[in-house]
Protein backbone atom coordinates (compact mmCIF):
# COMPACT_ATOMS: atom_id res chain seq x y z
CA UNK A 1 0.00 0.00 0.00
CA UNK A 2 1.47 3.36 -1.02
CA UNK A 3 1.68 6.38 1.27
CA UNK A 4 -0.66 8.31 -1.02
CA UNK A 5 -3.36 5.69 -0.39
CA UNK A 6 -2.78 5.71 3.37
CA UNK A 7 -3.00 9.51 3.69
CA UNK A 8 -6.72 9.94 2.90
CA UNK A 9 -7.51 7.14 5.35
CA UNK A 10 -5.57 8.91 8.10
CA UNK A 11 -7.26 12.20 7.29
CA UNK A 12 -10.65 10.50 7.39
CA UNK A 13 -9.87 8.92 10.74
CA UNK A 14 -8.70 12.27 12.09
CA UNK A 15 -11.88 13.97 10.83
CA UNK A 16 -14.07 11.30 12.43
CA UNK A 17 -12.19 11.56 15.72
CA UNK A 18 -12.51 15.36 15.67
CA UNK A 19 -16.25 15.19 14.99
CA UNK A 20 -16.71 12.68 17.80
CA UNK A 21 -14.78 14.92 20.18
CA UNK A 22 -16.81 18.00 19.23
CA UNK A 23 -20.08 16.07 19.56
CA UNK A 24 -19.01 14.74 22.95
CA UNK A 25 -18.06 18.21 24.15
CA UNK A 26 -21.37 19.63 22.91
CA UNK A 27 -23.32 16.91 24.70
CA UNK A 28 -21.37 17.47 27.91
CA UNK A 29 -21.83 21.23 27.67
CA UNK A 30 -25.57 20.80 27.08
CA UNK A 31 -25.88 18.49 30.07
CA UNK A 32 -23.84 20.88 32.22
CA UNK A 33 -25.92 23.93 31.31
CA UNK A 34 -29.40 22.37 31.48
CA UNK A 35 -31.39 24.05 34.28
CA UNK A 36 -31.98 21.83 37.31
CA UNK A 37 -34.72 22.05 39.92
CA UNK A 38 -34.58 20.42 43.35
CA UNK A 39 -37.86 19.21 44.80
CA UNK A 40 -37.75 18.84 48.58
CA UNK A 41 -40.70 16.64 49.52
CA UNK A 42 -42.00 14.90 52.62
CA UNK A 43 -40.85 11.62 50.99
CA UNK A 44 -37.32 12.89 50.29
CA UNK A 45 -35.57 15.04 47.69
CA UNK A 46 -35.16 14.59 43.96
CA UNK A 47 -33.69 16.74 41.19
CA UNK A 48 -35.01 17.22 37.67
CA UNK A 49 -33.17 18.56 34.64
CA UNK A 50 -35.12 20.46 31.97
CA UNK A 51 -34.35 21.10 28.31
CA UNK A 52 -35.14 24.57 26.92
CA UNK A 53 -33.55 23.59 23.60
CA UNK A 54 -36.24 20.90 23.10
CA UNK A 55 -39.37 22.56 24.57
CA UNK A 56 -38.57 26.26 25.17
CA UNK A 57 -42.10 27.49 25.97
CA UNK A 58 -42.84 24.57 28.26
CA UNK A 59 -39.56 24.92 30.15
CA UNK A 60 -39.95 28.71 30.51
CA UNK A 61 -43.46 28.17 31.87
CA UNK A 62 -42.31 25.52 34.36
CA UNK A 63 -39.32 27.54 35.59
CA UNK A 64 -41.48 30.62 36.10
CA UNK A 65 -43.74 28.59 38.39
CA UNK A 66 -40.63 27.46 40.26
CA UNK A 67 -39.39 31.06 40.63
CA UNK A 68 -42.86 32.15 41.75
CA UNK A 69 -42.79 29.46 44.51
CA UNK A 70 -46.02 28.08 43.08
CA UNK A 71 -45.06 24.48 43.84
CA UNK A 72 -44.13 25.12 47.47
CA UNK A 73 -46.82 23.62 49.68
CA UNK A 74 -48.49 21.61 46.92
CA UNK A 75 -49.06 17.84 47.00
CA UNK A 76 -48.79 14.89 44.68
CA UNK A 77 -52.53 14.46 44.27
CA UNK A 78 -52.55 11.65 41.69
CA UNK A 79 -50.29 8.65 42.17
CA UNK A 80 -50.69 5.47 40.11
CA UNK A 81 -48.10 2.75 40.59
CA UNK A 82 -46.82 1.39 37.25
CA UNK A 83 -47.95 4.59 35.49
CA UNK A 84 -47.00 8.03 36.83
CA UNK A 85 -47.03 10.47 39.77
CA UNK A 86 -48.66 13.87 39.27
CA UNK A 87 -48.53 17.11 41.22
CA UNK A 88 -48.15 20.85 41.05
CA UNK A 89 -51.76 21.99 41.15
CA UNK A 90 -53.30 21.51 44.60
CA UNK A 91 -52.32 22.58 48.10
CA UNK A 92 -52.43 20.36 51.18
CA UNK A 93 -56.16 21.07 51.59
CA UNK A 94 -56.78 20.00 47.96
CA UNK A 95 -57.62 23.54 46.95
CA UNK A 96 -56.57 24.18 43.37
CA UNK A 97 -53.99 26.94 43.07
CA UNK A 98 -54.53 29.75 40.55
CA UNK A 99 -52.38 29.53 37.43
CA UNK A 100 -51.23 31.65 34.54
CA UNK A 101 -52.72 31.11 31.06
CA UNK A 102 -51.87 27.70 29.56
CA UNK A 103 -48.77 27.08 27.50
CA UNK A 104 -48.74 26.03 23.84
CA UNK A 105 -48.29 22.30 23.31
CA UNK A 106 -44.77 21.36 22.15
CA UNK A 107 -44.86 17.55 22.18
CA UNK A 108 -44.19 16.88 18.52
CA UNK A 109 -41.65 19.71 18.25
CA UNK A 110 -39.68 18.41 21.25
CA UNK A 111 -39.49 14.92 19.76
CA UNK A 112 -38.42 16.31 16.39
CA UNK A 113 -35.52 18.06 18.16
CA UNK A 114 -34.35 14.81 19.71
CA UNK A 115 -36.27 15.09 22.97
CA UNK A 116 -37.21 12.15 25.15
CA UNK A 117 -40.34 10.05 24.87
CA UNK A 118 -42.54 9.27 27.88
CA UNK A 119 -40.18 6.74 29.43
CA UNK A 120 -39.28 5.97 33.04
CA UNK A 121 -38.01 9.04 34.89
CA UNK A 122 -39.07 11.65 32.34
CA UNK A 123 -40.96 14.81 33.26
CA UNK A 124 -44.01 15.83 31.24
CA UNK A 125 -46.82 18.37 31.41
CA UNK A 126 -50.27 17.28 32.55
CA UNK A 127 -53.24 18.65 30.62
CA UNK A 128 -56.91 18.13 29.79
CA UNK A 129 -58.14 16.76 26.46
CA UNK A 130 -57.16 20.11 24.95
CA UNK A 131 -53.47 19.83 23.92
CA UNK A 132 -52.94 23.53 24.66
CA UNK A 133 -54.31 23.40 28.23
CA UNK A 134 -51.15 22.63 30.27
CA UNK A 135 -50.45 25.14 33.02
CA UNK A 136 -48.62 24.20 36.24
CA UNK A 137 -49.30 20.50 36.75
CA UNK A 138 -46.62 17.99 35.77
CA UNK A 139 -46.09 14.27 36.04
CA UNK A 140 -43.15 11.89 36.25
CA UNK A 141 -43.38 8.68 34.27
CA UNK A 142 -42.64 5.62 36.41
CA UNK A 143 -42.84 3.22 33.45
CA UNK A 144 -42.45 3.49 29.69
CA UNK A 145 -45.79 4.97 28.64
CA UNK A 146 -45.66 4.67 24.87
CA UNK A 147 -49.33 5.60 24.50
CA UNK A 148 -48.56 9.09 25.85
CA UNK A 149 -46.02 9.85 23.11
CA UNK A 150 -46.82 12.36 20.36
CA UNK A 151 -47.52 10.84 16.97
CA UNK A 152 -49.10 11.76 13.66
CA UNK A 153 -52.44 10.67 15.09
CA UNK A 154 -52.12 12.15 18.60
CA UNK A 155 -50.52 15.26 20.10
CA UNK A 156 -49.45 13.21 23.10
CA UNK A 157 -47.84 14.77 26.16
CA UNK A 158 -44.87 17.12 26.12
CA UNK A 159 -41.74 15.68 27.76
CA UNK A 160 -39.46 18.52 28.81
CA UNK A 161 -37.04 17.03 31.32
CA UNK A 162 -36.11 14.06 33.46
CA UNK A 163 -35.17 13.07 36.99
CA UNK A 164 -31.38 13.09 37.33
CA UNK A 165 -31.12 12.20 41.01
CA UNK A 166 -33.47 10.86 43.66
CA UNK A 167 -35.37 8.40 41.48
CA UNK A 168 -35.57 6.21 44.59
CA UNK A 169 -37.71 8.96 46.16
CA UNK A 170 -40.01 8.91 43.13
CA UNK A 171 -40.16 5.14 43.62
CA UNK A 172 -41.34 5.64 47.22
CA UNK A 173 -43.96 8.11 46.05
CA UNK A 174 -45.34 5.76 43.39
CA UNK A 175 -45.56 2.88 45.88
CA UNK A 176 -47.51 4.81 48.53
CA UNK A 177 -51.00 3.47 49.35
CA UNK A 178 -53.76 5.54 47.74
CA UNK A 179 -57.50 6.05 47.98
CA UNK A 180 -60.04 8.87 47.83
CA UNK A 181 -59.01 12.34 48.98
CA UNK A 182 -60.40 15.85 48.65
CA UNK A 183 -62.44 16.08 45.45
CA UNK A 184 -60.81 12.96 43.98
CA UNK A 185 -62.45 9.52 44.17
CA UNK A 186 -59.16 7.60 43.93
CA UNK A 187 -55.36 7.64 43.45
CA UNK A 188 -54.70 10.14 46.25
CA UNK A 189 -51.90 9.20 48.68
CA UNK A 190 -53.44 8.22 52.03
CA UNK A 191 -50.51 9.96 53.70
CA UNK A 192 -50.14 13.28 51.87
CA UNK A 193 -46.85 13.74 50.01
CA UNK A 194 -46.03 17.41 50.26
CA UNK A 195 -43.68 19.43 48.06
CA UNK A 196 -42.03 21.59 50.70
CA UNK A 197 -40.08 23.54 48.09
CA UNK A 198 -39.02 23.55 44.45
CA UNK A 199 -35.78 25.45 43.92
CA UNK A 200 -33.75 26.30 40.83
CA UNK A 201 -30.30 24.96 41.57
CA UNK A 202 -28.60 25.52 38.19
Amino acid sequence: MTSSMRSPSRRACLAIATLALVAGQAWAQGAATAPKVKFATSAGDFVVEVYPDKAPKTVANFLQYVRDKHYDGTVFHRVIDNFMVQGGGFDASYAQKPTRPPVAHEGREALAKGGDKNVVGTLAMARTNDPDSASSQFFINVRDNDFLNPSAQSPGYTVFGKVVSGMDVVGRIKATPTGPGGPFPSDVPRTPILINSATLVK
